[in-house]
């Protein structure tokens, strides 16, 4: 490690890690990247690339790396948090012990928490605040149409933050320096929820763009399937203008239309007849848009809210064939186009 001080610690060397530390250390930012796996680390260390992913990412010499946790917790209180949503406890457990005044945390992680139901921040806030846990620390988030294999090519994009106002001048100067820009959105629930529900809808596209259910079916699902998890997110205390923007409609078109989309072409496997365990054991990326299917269909339950489109994918998750889903959200009552 460089002597020169850290200013933003991230924890995650996925796709979306990765690119946020190349980004990060090209908005002028000192970078620690904490590498949990040793092969990563070792590798990222003597060749600048990981081992697995993103192959043409070369990082800078102002990302430095760790594989101690106490280390990188310690080298700033900026952090950003950015493993796959099934990984994020464990890590935030594994960072309670320095919890400290003035910690500046940022998930970066899209989904919802399969046991709990938690968004990310709840995760991280149940494992970071409470009795004898000292001053709680600052927890926000950010979500938008960002597919990291483009902007590690240095493509333009947009994403939202969500945090205090004061804190994201800060953070815009940590990230927002190179070819991602930061706009600040005040809706932290609807920002989270925005992020994590479109990618159940972005597998639904892929099964009707497999199947050649054409366009037409491609941009209701996309239509309707916004208004399914709008008013899942209203009742969970999001505000709906938050879902017409990055977080929400933004992301669901880069999702739901992009070849680097993988919870796009998870929907494309099913369409061509693969069973679901066969794709996600046959991958080395993560499909957040699975658990996350099963998360929002039981908040539809617990909430008594129609989640046609949603039921509909974890029928085909579960082997029901493609045409028979079809069928039966093409049977469903007639209703208004903004009711329930």
């Amino acid at each position: 490690m460089s002597n020169d001080p850290i200013d933003i610690v991230i924890f995650g060397t996925g796709n979306w890690g990765l690119t946020l530390a190349d980004i990060a250390s090209r908005s002028g930012s000192r970078v620690l990247l904490y590498c949990r796996r040793p092969e990563v680390y070792e590798s990222i260390l003597h060749t600048r690339r990981h081992p697995e992913f993103l192959p043409e990412l070369v990082l800078s010499p102002s990302v430095s790396v760790t594989s101690d946790i106490k280390t990188a917790a310690l080298a700033a209180t900026y952090w950003v948090v950015v493993p796959p949503s099934a990984h994020l406890r464990t890590l935030a457990t594994m960072l309670a012990p320095w919890i400290r005044p003035g910690i500046h945390a940022l998930s970066a992680t899209k989904g919802l928490e399969a046991d709990t139901h938690y968004r990310m921040s709840q995760v991280l806030e149940s494992e970071w605040t409470g009795p004898g846990m000292g001053e709680a620390p600052e927890i926000g988030v950010l979500s938008g149409p960002n597919l990291a294999y483009e902007l590690s090519h240095r493509l333009p994009a947009a994403t939202a933050v969500s945090c205090p106002r004061p804190s994201f001048e800060a953070w815009a100067e940590r990230l927002g320096r190179a070819n991602l820009r930061l706009y600040y959105q005040p809706d932290r629930i609807g920002t989270e929820l925005g992020g994590a529900l479109k990618n159940v809808l972005a597998i639904a596209v892929g099964i009707a763009q497999e199947t050649g259910l054409g366009e037409s079916a491609k941009a209701a699902l996309i239509t309707r399937g916004l208004h399914e998890m709008g008013r899942l997110a209203v009742h969970m205390g999001a505000n709906l203008t938050t879902l017409a923007g990055l977080s929400g409609l933004g992301d669901m078109v880069a999702t739901a239309s992009s070849p680097h989309s993988r919870n796009l072409w998870c929907g494309r496997q099913l369409g061509l007849g693969r069973p679901l365990d066969d794709i996600v054991t046959g991958t080395n990326m993560v499909v957040e848009g699975v658990p996350t299917t099963y998360v929002a269909q039981d908040l539809g339950h617990k909430f008594k809210i129609p989640m046609p489109i949603t039921d509909a994918v974890a029928d085909v998750f579960h082997g029901v064939p493609i045409q028979d889903a079809l069928a039966q959200l093409m049977a469903r009552a007639f209703v208004g186009e903004s009711d329930l």
